[in-house]
């Protein structure tokens, strides 16, 4: 009797865990379907497979579809990945993120789509040492200085350098290989964006002289007035004197002769003969000494 008893209860726990079984795989189905938990809605959203860079042209393999509670989803999101299969990204995404209108353009590609409107993009090569150490990154601001090697108006083996643009946005940099001397060297190359001003400015600087980078803290928003230092200034070796050669030839005064008063003419005489004798005098009609006419 007592071994019914047990067969009887072993087959209502066999019973009891099928029963709960059941009830967790319908719970957990449900709950699948309805976004996680029981009685939440959700809509499909499209979101990035792996971290995408700015300019990235998407493709389907960039794509894929999660499931959004409806009142998470973000504005501008997309629920088909074939409406957006071909646009640009202008922002960077990462792994997960929601794909939205605001980080998208539908003209042009890669970096041009991160230039603000009235902006240039330019590209420079600095070294490691000039280009901070290869530190330089997307995001980050810098001065640009150009030092020029016995400048335009400078005394012989004079150099000069001058801040020619700050608080510049660098939008790409990366590290590329050349080769000076036939050896391999290590070039940064480093785009900027400026104004089409500073783009002259910069190209005229890249052709006259060095250029360097100088990071700069991204809250220092500050333009500072800078002048230009030289040589001379960083060393202490103060103005040099202009060889004698190079001294302008200072023309002799004109001498000044004053000019003496001419002594009159002097005043004619006349000689007379007069009874024998001989006399001088101022006219002919003068009357002679003893009072007598001519």
């Amino acid at each position: 009797m007592s071994s019914w008893k047990g067969l009887g209860l072993l087959l209502f726990a066999a019973v009891v865990a099928v029963a709960a079984g059941g009830i967790a795989y319908l719970y957990l189905t449900g709950s699948a379907a309805g976004g996680g938990r029981a009685g939440v809605a959700t809509v499909p959203v499209v979101v990035a497979t792996e971290d995408l860079t700015f300019g990235t042209r998407l493709d389907a393999k960039h794509l894929r579809v999660e499931q959004f509670p409806t009142a998470a989803v973000p504005s501008g999101a997309y629920a088909n990945p074939d409406s957006i299969i071909g646009q640009t990204t202008k922002v960077f995404l990462v792994t997960g993120e929601a794909i939205l209108a605001s980080k998208l353009s539908s003209i042009g590609g890669g970096l041009s789509v991160r230039i603000p409107e009235s902006m240039r993009a330019t590209s420079i090569d600095v070294n490691i040492v000039s280009g901070v150490s290869g530190f330089v990154l997307p995001g980050d601001r810098v001065d640009v200085l150009c030092t020029i090697d016995n400048a335009p108006g400078q005394q012989q083996g004079v150099a000069i350098t001058k801040t020619i643009l700050q608080n510049v946005d660098v939008v790409a940099a990366g590290v590329k290989i050349q080769t000076s001397k036939g050896e391999p060297i290590q070039v940064q190359t480093v785009t900027l964006i400026v104004t089409p001003k500073e783009a002259e400015d910069l190209t005229l600087g890249m052709h006259e002289g060095r250029i360097h980078l100088v990071l700069r803290n991204p809250v220092d928003q500050v333009i500072v007035a800078m002048k230009s230092t030289d040589t001379r200034e960083v060393f202490g070796l103060g103005r040099a004197q202009p060889d004698a050669s190079s001294r302008p030839v200072r023309r002799p005064e004109p001498v000044v002769v004053e000019k003496k008063a001419e002594a009159p003419p002097p005043t004619p005489t006349y000689t007379v003969i007069r009874n024998g004798a001989i006399q001088k005098q101022k006219s002919p009609t003068e009357e002679g000494k003893d009072g007598s006419n001519p």
